[in-house]
Order: C-alpha cells, then structure tokens, then sequence
C-alpha cells in the first residue's frame, strides 16, 4: 500500500470536476432532479454531466482554491437558507493525455475521501454556482492511496463509502454506507464516458463547455474527479450542516476493515483503519 498527500502546488495546478447523478436516487434526495430535466443522456442510468468546482487561474469565483482537510466555511450570507449539505464521495486524481486539444486518455494516480459539499440553491443556472463559495468549502482527506488501474477488478473495488454527522456530541449515520461498485458507471464505461464529456459537453442548462474550461486552463496536466454522492440516510436527507457540526467520510478498504472498525474509529476507540482514507471536517 502507497499511501502520500498532494503538495498545494499539485492541487493549485489540477481542474477540479465532478459526475452529477452517478448514485440512483441521489439527486432525488438532493432535490436536484429539475435541474436536469431537459438533459438528454444515451442510457437512462447514465450520470448527467460534468461540472467544475475549481478552475485555476480563474478570476471567477470559480477560481478560488477550496480545498480543506480539516473545515468547511459555512456560506453566512446565506444564513438559514444555505441548505449545506455533505456529499460523501470518492475523488480519482487522473494524469490526462491531449491529441490537438482533445482528451485522449484518463490515467488514475490515486484517490481519497471527498466532501463534494453543496449548496442546494434553488435557480442557480450552473452546477458549480452551488460548489464554490469559497475557500474551505470543499472536503478532501490528507491521505491518497495511489492507483494504477480503473479496470474491472482494480483496488479500488474493495472500497466502500461510509459518512456520519455529529451534532451535540451524538453520532449520526449520514449517507448509506455503499460500495464503489455500486455507481452507476465505473471502470472503462466510466473512464470513456467522462472523456467523451470533457471532449463533447456543451454549455446547456446547468452545464458547462468542459472543453473551453480545459483550454483556459492551459490544458492541465492533471484532472481531479470525484465520481458521485452516496444516497442519504433519513437523517441525512432532512438535516442540513450548521456551525458546530463534524462530518467525517470514510473510503474504507472493506477486506480489512469490517464497519465496526469504522465505527470503532470514529467514537475514537481505534486509532487507525488499514489501507483507508478518512476525512474528518469542522463546520465554521
């Protein structure tokens, strides 16, 4: 097992994406669906799009550097109406191969536990209007677990996804503890799809020209994706983060790690979980 943290300069470097609707009934959860409705996708269970979060060298907001292992910045100009919410994820770093401006290849690299946390902003016109609002509004574990394939059969199947919240001292399950083989696109199918997306997407509806945003990127070298939101418990469906809150997201390697151990870990009666990633943020 290789495990490593990304340097700011790597991270300041990479556009930061995201698969909407790779979870079944996520964005239903999410009250999102209307956002998508005249989105046209060649399967019925294949994600909606791409959206960014981070562009560098952006002078959008869009372009400010969101990324935090420890805190996520409560939106207070929006008081009671920012509809925070977590959004446990995984997040791949890929290596990206061009040929005249266009996405050849998707290499993985590593991942790690993600918080793709949202803002749910009714009549936003884009996707990232509700990602970025600034800095530390973004979860990202310290810990990367490097990947050489996102073939069938990878590392990266033996992982499962598991969230909590805690509010007044007292733990909550907060997304449904979910293995990564059940998103709805993975592997090559997942891999040639978001390539076709970051070649093909239009700005249409609630997305965005990914093509356009590459190119004023200066063509990065590196993509980082985080490919989906776990569906939400009850709890974590009707409570939305406040000040005071802890998240914590688990990519936790399922043949080593029971979900007691998880649990284990959390209450803090475990001190480490093998071969995993944990995150572990502060609302502020």
């Amino acid at each position: 097992m290789t495990q490593f943290t990304l340097s700011k300069q790597t991270l300041e470097n990479l556009v930061g994406l995201g698969v909407a609707g790779n979870f079944a009934g996520h964005l239903e959860q999410a009250g999102e669906t209307p956002d998508f409705v005249n989105v046209k996708t060649t399967h019925s269970n294949a994600p909606k799009g791409l959206f960014p979060y981070y562009i560098p060298n952006n002078d959008e907001q869009i372009g400010v550097f969101p990324w935090s292992a420890s805190q996520i910045r409560y939106p207070q100009n929006l008081a009671e109406n920012a509809h925070l919410q977590a959004e446990p994820e995984v997040c791949v770093l890929f290596d990206v191969t061009y040929q005249n401006n266009q996405v050849q290849a998707l290499s993985p690299k590593a991942f790690a536990a993600f918080n793709d946390c949202s803002i749910r902003k009714p009549g936003a016109k884009k996707i990232s209007e509700k990602k970025n609002w600034g800095a530390d509004t973004k979860g990202m574990a310290n810990e990367f677990i490097a990947l050489d394939s996102f073939a069938a059969g990878c590392e990266l199947d033996n992982f499962r996804i598991a969230s909590f919240l805690k509010r007044d001292g007292e733990y909550h399950a907060y997304g449904k503890d979910s293995s990564v083989l059940t998103y709805s696109y993975f592997h090559q199918q997942l891999s040639d799809w978001m390539i076709d997306r970051l070649n093909k997407q239009a700005d249409f509806g609630p997305l965005e020209d990914l093509n356009a945003i590459l190119k004023d990127a200066d063509y990065p070298k590196q993509v980082l994706i985080s490919l989906g939101a776990t569906t939400y418990t009850e709890f974590g469906e009707t409570v939305f983060l406040q000040p005071g809150d802890e998240v914590f997201i688990y990519v936790y390697d399922a043949t080593q790690n029971s979900s007691e151990d998880v649990q284990k870990h959390l209450h803090g009666e475990l001190d480490n979980l093998i071969h995993s990633s944990a995150l572990h943020q502060k609302i502020v």
